[in-house]
């Protein structure tokens, strides 16, 4: 019997399983696609406070996710990386007294900040970040948070947590799931060979994020109805709007925000969008709306305007926020609730609703926290002092191991070392250890049969969508020959075929449609 076992592949369920396991408990988990295959890939990519839920007076919420930021960027610096932003100060909206005020709060609430800056003001017609904007522009206001590679913290924390013990098994669902005897009995089937075993725990946790209203489904009894919205938040990628390296937060009228953060090099990435959902979690695409509108905001600021022709790679995520009976999408808590149920005498079903990848670390100690007293053997806290895997050095010394990684191997292109580094920090080294000095068959872009070895091996890779849109953001670049040859080399050592779960890829060409038509 495991003493926790865990519903959802995300951030939380993965965050959950890495700090459960370094307590000395049994866990095992079980996602039914792909490691991050949901919401967890479809963020805007941020480790953030959330300035804009100052105004929605989530002081709690702000304070919390500062103190993360650094923490974070500390466990894992290759996919962790400072960012300063830039705020054009629009005067038909927010006043510039108002925006300072928010400013000062947001720079001391978290406190115990070391590495990210304070904020300040700007001419913006004397910086590099002012060139790309109309000239209407000319006051602004910059901060620092950091960007992060959102599908790979997932992955990193379910290594960790399998490193340390905890069964990570990706492609299985959860078909029923009942107290029986003082635990819970759940019924897992493999979604690639059908095969069904039942396995028991005592405690259940649901972090089946969109999905986790759905528990009923699964047989799963809850003495009360989980108070879950539905929200979709959208994305597009345009090729890069401007060179340096700064994002911008740009104000709408609507009173939302929108970002366009530097990407993949080569390309901005511009959202999110909040539009309440109710449609099938199977087909969650941007709609021609959508990306309409997120063309209309940056085009606002921007002096070459942006229309959805421009759009390369689309996508879209839906959250899993507490219900907190706010009317519009945009002010519901981003908050998480950790909903426990059980009486006396039953196994306990704790039910994850919201939460931001930012604070899903904090979230997983409280989860434990709440299960303390089923197991009062269980270590303390420990993962705000343990790096990632590949996270064991500063985050100023990124260039240096890029570099370094780039002299070991002369076949690599600068591009692709710090691609590599970026990915996998101290663990690049070890993916290109040995067997002399080939990288192996080259797919394109920068993508050799080594790596890939590694991500089917160690990181649960199983199809080309794992690879190119999840492990690697490399879909952007990877052509449809190297994309064949990835298929069917993966279809040549994996006991399914290559294109088995396609979600993510099948999912960015549905997108493209949805908007274009």
């Amino acid at each position: 019997m495991r003493d926790i076992a865990i519903i959802g592949g995300g951030i939380n369920g993965c965050g959950v399983a890495r700090d459960a396991a370094g307590r000395g408990l049994s866990v095992l988990l079980a996602e039914q696609d792909d490691l991050a295959s949901g919401t967890s890939s479809a963020s805007t990519k941020l480790i953030h406070g959330g300035l804009r839920y100052l105004e929605q007076y989530e002081f709690g919420l702000v304070r919390s996710s500062l103190k993360e930021r650094e923490v974070l960027l500390a466990l894992a610096p290759h996919i962790v990386r400072p960012m300063r932003f830039v705020l054009p100060h629009h005067r038909g909206l927010r006043p510039a007294f108002l925006i300072r005020l928010g400013l000062f709060l947001y720079d001391h609430l978290g406190g115990g900040r070391h590495v990210l800056g304070p904020s300040r003001s700007l001419e913006l017609s004397q910086i590099a970040a002012g060139r790309p904007l109309k000239p209407m522009f000319r006051r602004g206001f910059e901060y620092a948070d950091c960007s992060v590679d959102d599908a790979r913290l997932v992955v990193l924390n379910a290594m960790d947590a399998a490193a340390r013990g905890a069964e990570i098994r990706v492609r299985t669902r959860v078909m029923a799931a009942q107290r029986q005897d003082g635990h819970w009995q759940i019924v897992l089937r493999n979604m690639l060979s059908g095969q069904q075993e039942t396995v028991t725990a005592r405690v259940l946790i649901n972090a089946a994020g969109a999905w986790a209203a759905n528990a009923t489904d699964a047989g799963i009894v809850s003495h009360r109805r989980a108070r879950i919205r539905l929200v979709k938040g959208s994305h597009i990628v345009v090729r890069k709007l401007f060179e340096h390296d700064s994002a911008y937060i740009l104000q709408n009228a609507d009173q939302r925000i929108i970002f366009a953060i530097p990407y993949e090099r080569d390309f901005t990435l511009i959202g999110t969008t909040d539009v309440d959902f109710r449609d099938d979690l199977t087909q969650v695409v941007i709609s021609r709306e959508e990306a309409q509108y997120l063309c209309q905001a940056v085009s606002e600021y921007f002096t070459l305007p942006v229309s959805p022709a421009d759009i390369v790679w689309s996508y879209a995520g839906v959250r899993s926020l507490y219900d907190d009976g706010e009317r519009s999408a945009q002010e519901a808590t981003r908050d998480f609730v950790l909903d426990l149920d059980g009486i006396a005498g039953e196994p306990l079903l704790l039910t994850i609703i919201g939460g931001k990848i930012t604070t899903y670390r904090h979230l997983a100690e409280e989860v434990l926290g709440k299960l303390q007293a089923q197991f009062p053997r269980a270590r303390p806290p420990w993962t705000r002092r343990v790096p990632l895997p590949g996270g064991n050095f500063r985050y100023d010394r990124l260039q240096q191991l890029a570099a370094e990684l780039g002299a070991a191997h002369p076949m690599l292109d600068e591009a692709t070392a710090q691609r590599l580094a970026r990915s996998y920090g101290t663990l690049a080294r070890e993916i290109f250890a040995g067997n002399g000095s080939t990288p192996g068959l080259h797919f394109g872009a920068g993508l050799y049969e080594r790596e890939v070895a590694h991500l089917v091996k160690n990181e649960w890779a199983m199809s080309t969508d794992d690879i190119l849109w999840r492990r690697t953001k490399l879909g952007l670049r990877l052509g449809d020959a190297g994309r064949r040859q990835l298929a069917d080399w993966l279809a040549a050592r994996l006991p399914i075929p290559a294109q088995a779960s396609q979600v993510g890829e099948a999912g960015a060409a549905g997108n493209e449609g949805a908007w274009r038509r």
